[in-house]
């Protein structure tokens, strides 16, 4: 009998719940090889959760293999045999990772170097709150009303404006719009990602990315992270030996180590995806804190190969989020149509307000402001650094972030967890890693990191480390390190 523990109150998403729930009584065989599971409506008044999240679970579990799906009979438990080597492949989120984002959504007093946003002092509320009132206040029924599941015309054509600015030409029919970054990036996961696909991603990279891929079943191939992109030779060795059908990278303003793809680069990257026949996802939800120009993948390939993701969460709001794909036509509709089985469609209502805010001139004078500030707290916290002897990575030239280590400390887990990190909230390296790989690296955001507290603190951790060496560990190879 299925018997699993659904509570909304949970960090994790409900969909998680689910999967991991019916999953493990398959593995464990509380659920018998061939037994049928209740039908989604029955499980969705069971647990007094919507059909969607019900659907989009059976969706995962087919995916993972734990499930088969029947037509006109449901769907049925898949034997534990059937899907040891899946099992052996999936270790699901790992334990760093949770805690980690655990550590991101605690309220603390804490400074949070770690953080992935702005403060919100940066951000313009006011504004933010006159468009919300000017836009609820216009005729029409877009408070109440689903919106198109490509998303709101004006705005997808507003994109393809924007976008042309890189050099990537689109219309609006290749470009769908979602709830933020994440959905954008999940939708394409369910699309082209099965268990046991083998996926290209950067190592370091982004720890959510991960943490999804896994849930799918992917077996996660990482490419080694240098200053100036991935490392080709490892790149093209991973693609013939593992003939992966997707790699997920971010060209410009890399998370976490800040940097940029060089023209070399991307041109090599583009060359390896046609020779092996793989696509490529360009995350670059960092888009709008460059200030500079670089070129995008999306740009030299004009979406034939390249899926570009983009969201305006970083810069705007983390509560109105929104996030967009374009892409080549047929995977645009793809998409739109996996959009509509997973969440119907995204908000109307958002989308008309960041339509009133891209086209209405204030963006533009914003993210000047946000330029200036995160340009004085990156030439503050990298003067801290070399006071303190960190080394850095790439010396990135804008964004959020740098990834830098302590001269002494092989393990960046055991120092965020040690007494003397106490009161600062740390983004280990072992997070960042496509596999549970100790690091001796660190994630700063300068916004965040751009305070007196912090610099004593780099101070007092690169003396004490020098002295007495408390936080060293077995060497491994670490992310943005060529791995031997």
């Amino acid at each position: 009998m299925l018997t699993i523990t659904v509570d909304p109150n949970e960090p994790r998403p409900l969909v998680e719940q689910i999967v991991e729930g019916i999953r493990r009584q398959i593995v464990s065989r509380q659920i018998r090889p061939g037994t049928k599971i209740p039908s989604i409506r029955k499980l969705a008044q069971a647990y007094g959760i919507s059909r969607f999240t019900v659907v989009e679970a059976y969706d995962r579990l087919v995916a993972l293999g734990c499930l088969e799906a029947r037509r006109a009979s449901g769907f049925f438990a898949v034997g534990p045999r059937t899907i040891a080597k899946q099992e052996r492949d999936f270790d699901g989120p790992n334990e760093e990772l949770v805690w980690f984002i655990r550590k991101l959504l605690e309220p603390t007093d804490g400074i949070m170097l770690a953080s992935g946003s702005l403060p919100q002092a940066w951000l313009d509320e006011k504004v933010m709150r006159q468009l919300v009132n000017q836009t609820a206040r216009k005729r029409g029924a877009h408070l109440i009303e689903f919106g198109s599941p490509f998303g709101y015309l004006p705005l997808r054509e507003h994109l393809c404006v924007m976008l042309a600015e890189f050099g990537i030409a689109a219309n609006a029919s290749q470009i769908v719009l979602t709830q933020n970054g994440s959905q954008a990036l999940e939708l394409i996961i369910k699309q082209f990602v099965r268990a046991g696909h083998a996926v290209l991603v950067d190592d370091p990279g982004y720890y959510n990315l991960f943490g999804s891929l896994r849930l799918h079943g992917a077996k996660l191939v990482g490419v080694p992270r240098l200053p100036d992109g991935p490392d080709i030779e490892a790149l093209e060795k991973f693609a013939a030996e593992h003939k992966p059908r997707i790699y997920f990278t971010q060209s410009v303003l890399h998370n976490p180590t800040g940097t940029d793809m060089s023209p070399h680069a991307v041109f090599r990257l583009l060359q390896l995806a046609e020779k092996h026949d793989f696509l490529v996802v360009e995350d670059d939800v960092f888009c709008d804190l460059q200030t500079k120009g670089s070129p995008r993948l999306a740009a030299l390939d004009q979406l034939n190969r390249v899926i570009y993701v983009r969201s305006f969460s970083k810069t705007l709001s983390g509560s109105l989020r929104l996030g967009f794909i374009a892409a080549r036509q047929a995977i645009a509709s793809d998409l739109a149509v996996g959009k509509v089985l997973s969440s119907i469609t995204s908000s109307l209502f958002i989308e008309r307000v960041l339509y009133a805010i891209l086209t209405e001139g204030r963006y533009r004078r914003h993210l000047g402001r946000i330029h200036k500030n995160l340009d004085d707290a990156r030439r503050n916290v990298l003067q801290a650094f070399e006071r303190a002897r960190l080394q850095v990575f790439g010396q990135p030239s804008a964004g959020l972030y740098v990834w830098a280590r302590f001269a002494n400390i092989e393990d960046s887990l055991a120092l965020a967890n040690s007494p003397a990190s106490k009161g600062f909230v740390l983004a280990p390296g072992v997070v960042f890693r496509p596999h549970t790989q100790r690091s001796a690296w660190l994630r700063f955001n300068v916004s965040t990191s751009n305070d007196a507290r912090v610099f004593r603190w780099l101070e007092e951790v690169a003396h004490s480390s020098e002295k007495e060496l408390t936080f060293s560990a077995p060497h491994c190879a670490t992310g943005g390190q060529r791995q031997r």
